[in-house]
């Protein structure tokens, strides 16, 4: 059976808010052999980091390579080294929000993909950018 983290679990093991929940979900993460998050936790856990706790993008990135970084932490679907090295793109820039970089790691994790945007900003290592109706 696969076990999934949802995002409040997520957010209250981040932030140890309040430290009772925190800590439940510690002992969930140190007892389990396996549990995954998918992109879409990963960036409403980001949000929620962001807009409520007031968390710069560069902890809030941080942060979340930590959890992933965990050996019985799996990025559903996604290879975990290509989600850290998306996320860590955006760290030190406000070019690239920490949602895109979660779509590129997904794009890049797929194979050769292609990505319609408007974005000028959007990432383009190892994917192909182009404008709808172009």
């Amino acid at each position: 059976m696969l076990r999934f983290l949802e995002t409040s679990a997520v957010v209250r093991y981040l932030t140890d808010d309040p430290p009772e929940m925190g800590e439940r979900v510690e002992r969930l993460l140190d007892g389990c052999e396996e549990l995954r998050v998918t992109e879409l936790i990963l960036a409403e856990s980001a949000h929620v980091l962001r807009e409520v706790y007031g968390l710069p993008r560069e902890a809030v990135v941080d942060l979340l390579v930590e959890l992933i970084q965990r050996e019985n932490i799996a990025v559903h679907g996604l290879d975990k080294a290509t989600v850290i090295a998306g996320l860590l793109r955006c760290r030190p820039s406000g070019r690239i929000s920490i949602p895109d970089a979660l779509i590129w790691a997904s794009a890049a994790c797929s194979g050769p993909a292609e990505i319609y945007t408007f974005d000028r900003r959007f990432p383009a290592d190892g994917v192909t950018l182009r404008e709808p109706g172009s």
